[in-house]
This record gives structure tokens, C-alpha cells and sequence, in this order.
């Protein structure tokens, strides 16, 4: 009688010991931590007090990457009747600062050292794809490691878009005709899995693309590749060769871009006829995802209603500046389907102004606003739309938020923004 009372027992034993087995091997993940040392640079200076570039600040510039013409078309093949005026103007604010000129020290533009980055800590991890000494590995009831989840497209992590951060890489004289600029960050991803996003850059009308070195560099030190055009036509003829060259590099064992890009997550970016430069190329190249317009804009309203609709658009321009009538054209065209946004600076102290309807006048941020004090807006688009930073919608689109009703970082005035088809 014992023993078959010890038998039964036994087997009471083994079958709770096998249910606890099952309740324990219950999976769970942890995301590894990773972080990215700081690299502080001090927002670049280019223009001098006339509003103008200033070559002595901008570095090595070549007098040959002027623009044989000033003029500027603004849609449609016409020119516009207020012509981009970054040659000879007398608008004081054309191809410089809507208000407020950035520090002129030429060691606010790139700092002379290494050693002037905060330094880089063994204990910071750069690349996310790397675990944390703090992050404990998780293996799975079939004792298969879960790895973390590694960003497709390498960006700094520090994520304050008015600062610069990483080091950069800039050359000029280089590109597709050799007459442009290329930046990227000197320390570049080395995961096989994550590349970097591109951003493609156009200035305006007349305007040498070394006048826009402080939103090169800004969008390198993000973990961008920018390549600077020589000139915009506003066709995307220039953009595309561009992404082509590009293409190149990325397919070239001897460079050091070898493997590095993303080639179908790309941005245009630009001022004036740099910004329907922009425009055409997210209209014309798969390539291009989104595309950012600073004081710009189709006159006619037929460039933003052609972007596709699984594409986005954003365009900027000032209070007081000859491009706001191109930039509400553009987007309140009814048959603008594409996710897009009309941000507005205002508040300004500028002398420019635009008549708003006979007898009104708006003057503050002008034609030259958004490429230097409004740059952060451009840097915060390409992080949400090519870096997937997906909280940032919500700063451009709903009822409040940074480029919906907030303040200009270190500038005069706010923005005043809005989206649809989001």
C-alpha cells in the first residue's frame, strides 16, 4: 500500500515540476542601449554685415562657381518678375539672414580641432548597432539571442536640430562637374546593416553653393551625406546627376562613401530656385522621398499638386519675402493630394516686405530667411522623413507645436505653420 502510495507521488511531482517548466520559459525582450558622444560645434558663420557671403569666411571658394546668370525662373519656364536677387540687389536681406546675421567668427564655422569636440568616451557606443556594457542579452525558450533592433539610417543622437554635432567632411570643387560641395560626417557608420540617408542641396539663383555652408555643415553634423549643386535650373537635371555621382561613390571600393548610402532615402533641399530644384526632383526621381523649399514655391500652383502621394512636401518662407506669393500658390492648390506643409516665419525685424493684398503690407523675414535663421526647420524634416523619427510629426502637423505655433530658436519672431493630407 506504501509503495503505491510513493508512486502516485512521484508522478504528482513530475507533473507539477513540468508545468512550472512551461510557466517560466515565458520570452521577454530588452532593447540594448546605445549612445552617441556629443560633438558640440558651434553654429557656422558665413555672411558678412552686408547679408552677403563672405569669402574669407566660407573657406575655399572657387570664383567659377557663380552662376553665369542671376536670373531666377520661378515655375513653369518664366521668369520671375522678382528675380532671385542674390547677385545685385538692393534688398538687404536677398541671399543673407531675414534679421538676425549669425556670429562672423571663423571659429564659430568649424572648429579648428579635434580638439574643440567634446571627445569621444570608451564607454559611449557611437553605433547603435553595438550593445551596451548595461544592456543584458535575452535569450528566447529556444535559446536563440534576440538582438536589438539596429536604425536603418544612421543619424547622431543628440537630436536638438538648431546645434551641430558630429564632425564633418567637407570639400568643395567636387561632384558630378566638380564645381560643387560634398559633406559627411568623418565618423561614418560601420554597420553593414545601416547606412546613411542623402541629402541633396540647391542655391538660389546666381548664388555660390559655399554662401550655404552653415546648412551643409548643420546637416552633415546630423549624420547626413549632402551634396551641394553648383547652380539649380529648377528642372532636376542637376539633382539627379548628382544622385547619380553619388551612386557611383557608393559602389566604389576606393571611396570612403564605398557601401555607406542609401541610395532610395533621399531628400532635396534648397533656397529660391534651389527649392523648385528640390521640388522637381521629388516629382521627377523614385529616388527622392521628401523635399524641403525655403522661401520658394511654383508660381503657377502646378508644382506641389504632380508629388505623388506616398512622397511629402514642405515649404518655408518669410513674412516680408518675394517668394510668399509662390509658396501659398504652391500649396493651396486644391490638387495638392501629397502629404504637405506651409510653414511661415514671422515676427521678424527685416526691411522686407510683401503686399499681402492693395494697401497691406507684410514686412520682416525675407527671401534669405529660411537658409539661415530658419535652418533648423529644414534639419527636423529630414530626421522624421528620412531618419523615421516619427515624433517629430509633431512638431509640424496638428494644432500646436515647434513649427506649428512656437518660437524661432534664438531668433526674433515664431512659427507659424500647417499640413494636410497627413
Amino acid at each position: 500500500m506504501k509503495s503505491r502510495f510513493f508512486k502516485n507521488l512521484a508522478k504528482g511531482l513530475v507533473v507539477v515540476s513540468a508545468a512550472l517548466a512551461v510557466v517560466n520559459c515565458d520570452e521577454s525582450t530588452v532593447s540594448a542601449a546605445a549612445a552617441d558622444a556629443q560633438q558640440h560645434g558651434a553654429d557656422p558663420s558665413l555672411l558678412s554685415s552686408s547679408g552677403m557671403a563672405d569669402p574669407a569666411q566660407v573657406g575655399d571658394v572657387d570664383p567659377t562657381l557663380a552662376s553665369s546668370s542671376s536670373t531666377d525662373i520661378i515655375g513653369g519656364g518664366e521668369v520671375d518678375p522678382w528675380a532671385d536677387p542674390c547677385v545685385a540687389s538692393s534688398l538687404p536681406d536677398a541671399c543673407g539672414p531675414g534679421t538676425n546675421p549669425l556670429p562672423t567668427s571663423s571659429a564659430d564655422v568649424n572648429p579648428a580641432s579635434s580638439a574643440d569636440v567634446a571627445p569621444l568616451s570608451s564607454a559611449v557606443v557611437e553605433n547603435p548597432a553595438s550593445s551596451s556594457s548595461e544592456a543584458a542579452p535575452v535569450v528566447s525558450s529556444s535559446s536563440e539571442e534576440v538582438k536589438p533592433a539596429v536604425p536603418k539610417i544612421f543619424l547622431a543622437n543628440d537630436k536638438e536640430e538648431e546645434k551641430n554635432y558630429m564632425e564633418v567632411e567637407y570639400k568643395t570643387r567636387t561632384g558630378w562637374d566638380g564645381e560643387g560641395i560634398l559633406a559627411y560626417p568623418k565618423r561614418l557608420t560601420d554597420n553593414p546593416d545601416q547606412k546613411h540617408a542623402i541629402v541633396v542641396w540647391g542655391p538660389g539663383g546666381g548664388t555660390q553653393p559655399s554662401a550655404y555652408e552653415g546648412m551643409i555643415r548643420r546637416l552633415a553634423s546630423h549624420g547626413f551625406v549632402v551634396v551641394a549643386l553648383k547652380e539649380s535650373p529648377g528642372n532636376a537635371t542637376q539633382a539627379i546627376k548628382a544622385l547619380d555621382w553619388l551612386d557611383g561613390l557608393n559602389k566604389d571600393s576606393n571611396s570612403p562613401l564605398f557601401g555607406k548610402l542609401d541610395m532610395n532615402t533621399v531628400g532635396c533641399s534648397g533656397h529660391s530656385m534651389g527649392g523648385l530644384e528640390s521640388e522637381q526632383a521629388l516629382i521627377k526621381d523614385r529616388r527622392v522621398l521628401t523635399a524641403f523649399l525655403n522661401n520658394s514655391g511654383d508660381w503657377g500652383g502646378a508644382g506641389a499638386m504632380k508629388v505623388a502621394t506616398d512622397r511629402t512636401i514642405a515649404i518655408l518662407y518669410g513674412e516680408g519675402g518675394m517668394e510668399r506669393g509662390n509658396a501659398e500658390n504652391d500649396y493651396n492648390n486644391a490638387n495638392v493630394k501629397a502629404p504637405a506643409c506651409l510653414i511661415q516665419m514671422t515676427g521678424g525685424k527685416g526691411t522686407e516686405c510683401y503686399e499681402v493684398s492693395p494697401g497691406r503690407r507684410e514686412c520682416g523675414y525675407g527671401h534669405g530667411s529660411g537658409s539661415w535663421d530658419g535652418m533648423a526647420a529644414t534639419v527636423a524634416w529630414m530626421r522624421w522623413h528620412l531618419g523615421g523619427e516619427e515624433w517629430r510629426k509633431a512638431d509640424f502637423v496638428g494644432t500646436s507645436g515647434k513649427y506649428i505655433d512656437g518660437n524661432i530658436a534664438g531668433h526674433d519672431g515664431k512659427w507659424k505653420g500647417q499640413c494636410k493630407n497627413f
